[in-house]
């Protein structure tokens, strides 16, 4: 499921930035039933308006979810207003800085593993399927594929050689630590993205050493001079060199090299 955009999850986390929403919060979130305004503002010795206004901002965030009944005992004409009472929303809100979606990743390789699992087929080629896919469905649901960059925290922003390279790459530790994998997945859902936005007229290209990602996005002009870097997405029999990365923050870290048993640093 697609997340709220940035600035919303922002906001949602800011709500609880201070002592008393965060403590009502807290307080609906360990409750099994809804709590209403006046059990909230009894528990933590708050006033009723206090209580009020601070449980509806959390709602409008979308930390908590509310709904309306009568209390237990009342019913019938004579009854009142229903009563408003609050329980944790069922969605998750997450922020970082830079721009991370490690839950696509993870999404992405539990599909792909379950499905290799399930059909006997090799694992890594289920997995470009289900990236090209996810990134399908994303350009399908934005429609625009610079949008679907921006919305995937790819930060696009215009190269020198006349296309468009990456300020950020959304699976970073991963991508430190399994380079190869991670290009792959990077190219197969951008590539899936075009391929979902009707009249894209962009092609991409795999480039160890473009920007902080290994994407590089071209206009798709059939007669122009393929720019240098790799035309195709990585060769899992010959991974990228580390040591061909200059410009890319995706490189494997030195700190995690194998070691021999001598405890010395593996490899030149």
């Amino acid at each position: 499921m697609p997340q709220k955009p940035r600035t919303d999850r922002a906001a949602a986390v800011s709500a609880v930035a201070d002592a008393t929403p965060r403590a009502l919060y807290a307080l609906v979130g360990s409750r099994d039933a809804p709590t209403s305004r006046d059990d909230a503002a009894a528990a933590l010795g708050l006033s009723r308006s206090t209580a009020a206004f601070h449980l509806d901002r959390l709602a409008e965030a979308g930390l908590l979810a509310v709904e309306f009944r009568r209390p237990a005992g009342r019913s019938g004409p004579g009854a009142g207003r229903p009563t408003k009472y609050y329980v944790r929303s069922a969605d998750e809100v997450t922020v970082s800085v830079p721009e991370r979606h490690y839950e696509l990743a993870a999404d992405i390789f539990a599909r792909a593993i379950a499905e290799a699992a399930e059909t006997r087929r090799p694992v890594r080629d289920v997995l470009r399927r289900v990236a090209a896919e996810t990134g399908r469905e994303a350009g399908q649901r934005t429609g625009d594929f610079d949008a679907a960059l921006v919305a995937g925290g790819y930060e696009p922003r215009p190269d020198a050689a006349g296309g468009v390279v990456m300020g950020n790459c959304p699976f970073h530790r991963l991508a430190q630590k399994h380079t190869e994998l991670v290009c792959e997945l990077n190219y197969q859902l951008l590539d899936g993205v075009i391929q979902g936005v009707p009249g894209c007229g962009r092609r991409i290209v795999a480039d160890p050493g473009a920007g902080r990602c290994c994407i590089r996005v071209f206009a798709d002009r059939r007669d122009s001079v393929d720019p240098p870097g790799p035309a195709n997405p990585p060769d899992p029999a010959n991974p990228p060199d580390p040591a061909k990365l200059p410009d890319s923050e995706d490189r494997p870290d030195p700190a995690n090299r194998p070691t021999d048993d001598a405890g010395k640093t593996a490899g030149p």
